[in-house]
């Protein structure tokens, strides 16, 4: 069918800089029906979809991480690699005759460490192909005796169970890097909730990472706002070059269909988040932090996003200097600590020595780096003035693709003097802002 089609094109064609061409080529040749990637109930498909969301979610999800330069471009994070190697090396009294899963265990680096750390067995589940190459890199590295490689989605395999009391909650210890763009994205803590729910021991089970903190802050980097906005025009020039020509020299009217092509445009250029690395002195406000997740309790609604109204999904920045503002950016960090969980924190063993990964610009290069909402048009900063920014955010998953989120940022901004006995009084105030991001 086509799911399988698409399933075997992307797989086949990846290419670093989009390894979903073909995906994203073909989606327009197809019904909408039969690209929804997502099952019946808006889960993702590996909990509960059928075969052809299960093919259309390889597609769009799984088969890159089959391929060896995407392995490879984590690999090369040492932000990311140092920070798992001193949670796990660094503790490795904890992980001592332990029984640990790792979710989503690629290459396997995370499950040697863990046998390297003294655990009695490691389950290293992966979905892809790449379970293969994980298997010889557990030979290789002399732990194949400690480690076993299982193919297939966490939601599907079973572990043995505990022979005394039949449970399947057998797993001291679940490691995992599961985190996405903005943390969320590609909606793989579904997976990990659902694998701690099942085979976790529920008061002494401990989480790698342990807990997560989505950041949100205004930042100024005009630059790449400008080149957005001219890529933009640039897009819709070419649009009434093309109509022009097609009418003169083949006599066909096609300005019916400019109105949809703008949106699309804007939608990508003007309307998408775009991958960046910060530097520092682009922030121009203090982070808020706009969701924070304890991975021993979070639960499967709190992975969908970020609902309106939520707790601290409002934010508030002053905002004066060298500006303007030209976009908000958005990151996370995960902490490897011990549980804070009241059933957790009196039974669960203690982390002598915590570790700490940030995706934040202060932290360098990481391959999350931040994720980027320009503005269509930049908060201009004055001097002698300060400007309050004001609003909240909402993310949620888009209806065609359980594994993709939108995300709306509403906000609205006062100019307050900051002159000697004027201080805070209100100049201006502007009108509520609106938009809605595509996190591609």
């Amino acid at each position: 069918g086509v799911a399988t089609l698409l399933a075997t094109l992307s797989c086949a064609f990846p290419t670093p800089d989009s390894p979903y061409f073909f995906v994203n080529l073909l989606k327009h040749l197809i019904m909408p029906d039969d690209f929804v990637n997502a099952s019946e109930t808006g889960e993702i498909p590996s909990y509960n979809g059928d075969a052809k969301a299960k093919a259309t979610d390889f597609a769009n999800y799984f088969c890159s991480y089959a391929q060896l330069y995407h392995q490879k471009q984590m690999l090369a994070d040492h932000n990311r690699m140092a920070a798992y190697h001193s949670a796990i090396i660094g503790n490795a009294d904890v992980f001592k005759d332990k029984v640990v899963m790792d979710v989503g265990t690629g290459s396997g680096i995370l499950a040697v460490w863990a046998a390297q750390a003294g655990a009695r067995k490691v389950y290293a589940v992966e979905y892809t192909d790449m379970a293969k190459h994980a298997k010889s890199v557990m030979v290789a590295n002399g732990v194949d005796d400690v480690v076993t490689v299982i193919q297939g989605a966490v939601e599907e395999i079973d572990l043995p169970t505990d022979e005394e009391s039949s449970t399947t909650q057998v797993v001291d210890i679940i490691i995992s890097e599961w985190m996405g763009y903005f943390l969320l994205r590609e909606s793989m803590l579904d997976s990990l909730i659902r694998a701690r729910d099942k085979f976790l021991k529920p008061d002494t089970g401990l989480m790698f990472p342990s807990h997560t903190t989505m950041y949100f802050a205004p930042v100024f980097d005009e630059e790449e706002r400008k080149m957005c906005s001219q890529e933009y025009s640039n897009s819709m020039g070419d649009w009434f070059e093309f109509a022009e020509s097609t009418k003169a020299v083949y006599g066909v009217e096609m300005n019916i269909l400019e109105s949809d092509f703008e949106r699309e445009q804007k939608e990508y250029y003007m309307l998408s988040s775009r991958w960046s690395e910060l530097k520092p002195d682009a922030l121009l406000a203090e982070p808020s932090m706009i969701k924070h997740l304890d991975m021993a309790t979070c639960t499967i609604e709190d992975s969908r996003g970020i609902s309106k109204g939520a707790k601290d999904s409002e934010f508030e920045f002053v905002v004066e200097g060298n500006g303007p503002v030209s976009a908000f950016a958005g990151w996370f960090t995960a902490d490897f600590k011990s549980r804070t969980d009241p059933d957790g924190s009196n039974k669960a063993p203690k982390l002598p020595y915590p570790a700490f990964l940030s995706t934040g610009p202060e932290n360098g290069y990481t391959h999350w780096g931040q994720q980027t909402f320009y503005l269509p048009s930049p908060i201009p900063l004055l001097k002698g003035q300060k400007t309050k920014i004001t609003g909240n955010i909402e993310m949620m998953r888009t209806k065609e693709n359980s594994r993709l989120y939108n995300c709306r940022i509403a906000y609205d901004t006062s100019r307050l003097s900051s002159e000697v006995g004027k201080a805070d009084q209100v100049l201006h105030t502007s009108k509520t802002v609106s938009q809605v991001y595509q996190i591609p």
